[in-house]
């Protein structure tokens, strides 16, 4: 492999390890907040133990992300230098205030919950955790922000004297239509994974406690946060197919390459069906590909909102592109993704959702009436669930980021902008030798993986844990009075 393959893998690996982390910390920290807040609205002691517990949790999972992100940004400059002075000018904007604004204001509210316990007023320690949920999903959008410009570029122009785009309206690349829309889809998905998280550790805790005979910790602790989990799950469930269905239709519009992709449907028809199977040669080659399972209309659906609409073929559009951009790329340059990698990310990042759905089905059913349950394939599924939706998340920015290939920055046809584009090989550093990115690509993958291996074993370690007996926080205790948290408390 060259530079520009190790590049791409190098930047791949670092964004799905970091992203594994991601969701959860957009989702779990304003469920935090919403458990402290029940429990200062009802006093029932379960919602404390409850934020505590969690809490803990949210903390682990906030400092390897954060010790995982560093690096990310990095790349741009060393790795992919040409991109950098090609699109800097707009994508620096939204990095620069993503971590000047957002990420400070998480993370310096984080760190006066973490301390704040009995230090603080009850009200202010409160507002902390919801500044710091602000403070994430403010990081998130801004990222978005910038990553949406990759995907379709506005409030920009080209400057043919100096090679290189430059802003011209900031106001229209953070109401970035397809940031507005990617954000929706990405929170609800975070929410979707928080919420089977703290479900699923649920169902495990109640089975395991109804086992050793402890059925009052079982009903009066886990099976109210079971039920909270199965809530979000439902709700954010729902958000989720709306806001996917939403970023199809734009993608049909802004991409129809990478829409075309996702279904390997070779030409232009209308009222294409969604193929559940597909078999043959991926090897992009459409025409050897044999659609088996197929439900009509659906994919026009999920494209245009008419079952009966025009969906995009892969030839066409590959056609289309060769003939636009001839002069610059030259007649045979291809413009289609890899086949097996949209095809089957697409399908798996939906189909994963069924683990969620299933235990908040099975929670309704087991948990209605004030029962609890000492089953244990229910504590089986719980464990089952927890990892579906990250590994759903990760799969989803993988379709969207491999899907636009072969270009970094995309042409898209519904774009006022004209001439800011990019080809993938194009953005990596001319001056970057192989050996430099393999060695930092493997120092990475093995520093990462050594960080994976203390994520999982202090998560797993505060889950078996359990919620400790704690006393409530004393309103008129002594300023600086000492909390029995454990962990950093």
């Amino acid at each position: 492999m060259d530079a520009l393959d190790l590049a791409r893998w190098q930047f791949g690996i670092t964004t799905v390890y970091h992203f594994v982390l991601v969701p959860l910390t957009i989702g779990l920290t304003p469920l935090v907040a919403l458990m402290q807040t029940m429990w200062m609205k009802t006093r029932k002691e379960h919602w404390l133990r409850l934020t505590k517990f969690f809490g803990k949790l949210l903390l682990i999972n906030f400092a390897l992300g954060v010790a995982t992100g560093i690096v990310q940004e990095f790349q741009f400059g060393m790795n992919w230098s040409e991109y950098s002075i090609m699109v800097g000018d707009i994508f620096g904007a939204p990095l620069a205030i993503e971590a000047l604004a957002a990420f400070f204001l998480e993370s310096t509210f984080l760190g006066l919950w973490i301390f704040g316990w009995n230090r603080v007023s009850e009200k202010i320690h409160l507002a902390s955790i919801w500044c710091a949920a602000i403070g994430v999903n403010l990081s998130a959008y801004w990222i978005l922000v910038a990553n949406s410009f990759m995907q379709h570029p506005v409030g920009a122009t080209f400057n043919p004297e100096k090679g290189r785009a430059e802003l011209n309206s900031f106001i229209e690349v953070i109401t970035n239509p397809t940031a507005v829309s990617a954000f929706g889809h990405t929170v609800s998905a975070s929410f979707l994974t928080a919420g089977t998280f703290i479900a699923g550790i649920s169902a495990w805790w109640i089975v395991r406690a109804v086992r050793r005979g402890d059925e009052a910790e079982a009903r009066t602790i886990w099976r109210p946060a079971a039920i909270f989990g199965m809530i979000v799950i439902f709700i954010s469930g729902i958000v989720v197919s709306l806001t996917g269905h939403h970023q199809g239709q734009l993608m049909a519009e802004q991409q129809p390459m990478k829409m075309a992709s996702a279904e390997v449907i070779c030409e232009t028809e209308n009222g294409a069906g969604l193929s559940i199977l597909t078999v043959g040669d991926f090897t992009n080659d459409c025409d050897s590909l044999t659609h088996i399972l197929t439900v009509p209309g659906l994919a026009s659906f999920m494209a245009t909102g008419d079952f009966n609409g025009e969906f995009p073929g892969v030839q066409d559009v590959q056609s289309e592109m060769q003939e636009r951009y001839a002069d610059e790329f030259g007649p045979d340059q291809d413009y289609r993704p890899s086949l097996f990698i949209t095809y089957w990310t697409f399908r798996l990042m939906i189909g994963l959702g069924v683990f969620s759905a299933a235990l908040a089905l099975a929670a309704l059913f087991l948990l209605r009436g004030g029962r609890v349950t000492g089953k244990k394939w229910f504590a089986t599924l719980g464990l089952l669930a927890i990892p579906m939706p990250f590994i759903a998340a990760n799969l989803g920015w993988i379709f969207t980021e491999m899907g636009r290939q072969p270009w970094v920055v995309a042409p898209n046809p519904a774009s006022p902008v004209d001439g800011v584009y990019m080809l993938t090989q194009a953005g990596v550093s001319p001056t970057v030798t192989t050996s430099h990115v393999l060695i930092s690509m493997v120092l990475f993958t093995l520093l990462y993986a050594a960080l994976g291996v203390v994520w999982y074993f202090l998560m797993r370690r505060y889950v078996l844990e359990g919620v400790q007996h704690e006393a409530q926080p004393d309103p008129d205790a002594d300023a600086g009075t000492e909390t029995s948290m454990t962990f950093v408390y």
